[in-house]
């Protein structure tokens, strides 16, 4: 007995070294890789949810030259529903998430400690890996509201989104270049379908977006109630664009929403950004597969927003330098 004991003590050992040895071969042909996105019911989720499928090829795929994945090799990404912009930024600097989306100017002022980031620490880590798409300003309220400017929502209860969030960082903007603060407002800080549901229900008067159209939960809005989208122009949004480069005048079309006709506003880029601690090697793969051609059909058919994301406009607006990977692979096929 005590022989077998000892001879099954030694088998298990042997086993627990030859797991031991196998487990680390194992573990280098996974890699997983996060992608901070944003509230479900907006566009950043949905997106996110895309390019992760794009540039996963977990062990086992289909080959791409055999209608499998395209993306690189062992790796698993992942999107991650988060607060949004800021939230996201502070993701990746902190080590939480590899990457994430950030609207173009929240992501600048970071990487600068400027604009609403002055006094706060630049985000010296923070790199480019490619401009995705336009983000437009919603601003919506019911019909019947009497809510025909920015100025009107003077006393009126306003959704900015949450405080970790673009929109409520471009909402505070927009409102004091109308000439208002927070202050004037009753602030709600409600996301996604919440914000609708508080409209519906009359516990709000109005609530920003910034999401490229058409979003989700203002898609289902529409079809449900009569809605307007405020228009944001003027004297306002000029100065807005004056004094901040990455604002730009541009329209929400008609028909987008039920019922909603063309309405001018303005709209910032949605950008996808990581940390310069991440492997230039795995960054480079990364971009490649996002650009490759066969993940157009993966682009193309996702989302809505899918069709605008080419590489023609993934350099456009870009004002946090690129990763070394990103720029290897940007400047291999001549973009750069």
């Amino acid at each position: 007995m005590t022989y077998l004991s000892k001879g099954v003590r030694a088998i298990a050992a042997v086993v627990t070294v030859a797991v031991g040895l196998a487990a680390p071969a194992v573990a280098q042909d996974l890699k997983f890789f996060t992608i901070g996105t944003g509230g479900t019911a907006y566009t950043y989720y949905p997106v996110g949810g895309v390019i992760a499928n794009a540039i996963s090829n977990p062990p086992g795929s289909r080959p791409c030259d055999e209608g499998g994945s395209c993306g690189v090799p062992g790796l698993i990404a992942s999107a991650v529903s988060s607060r949004g912009s800021v939230d996201n930024v502070n993701a990746i600097l902190s080590g939480l998430r590899n990457s994430g989306f950030a609207q173009s100017d929240v992501a600048y002022w970071a990487y600068t400690g400027t604009g609403t980031m002055e006094g706060k620490p630049p985000a010296e880590d923070l790199r480019t890996i490619a401009a995705l798409f336009e983000e437009h300003i919603h601003l919506v309220a019911l019909a019947d509201s009497g809510i025909n400017s920015v100025a009107d929502l003077a006393g009126k209860r306003v959704s900015l989104d949450e405080p970790g969030s673009g929109t409520y960082v471009d909402a505070t903007l927009i409102l004091e270049a109308n000439g208002l603060s927070i202050d004037d407002v009753t602030a709600e800080a409600l996301k996604g379908n919440a914000a609708s549901e508080a409209l519906r229900n009359g516990k709000i008067d109005a609530f920003f977006v910034v999401a490229g159209y058409p979003t989700g939960s203002l898609v289902e809005l529409a079809s449900a109630e009569n809605i307007k989208l405020v228009p944001i122009d003027g004297a306002g949004a000029d100065a807005l664009v004056a004094k901040y480069g990455f604002f730009a005048s541009s329209d929400i079309p008609a028909g987008t929403y039920e019922g909603v006709e063309d309405t001018p506003t303005v709209a910032v880029g949605a950008q996808w950004f990581t940390s310069a601690k991440e492997d230039e090697e795995l960054i480079y793969q990364i971009t490649k597969a996002l650009w490759n051609e066969k993940s157009r059909t993966l682009l193309d058919v996702g989302h809505a927003k899918g069709k605008t994301i080419t590489p023609d406009s993934a350099l456009s607006g870009v004002g946090v330098p690129l990763h070394p990977g990103a720029e290897r692979f940007y400047k291999e096929v001549g973009l750069l």
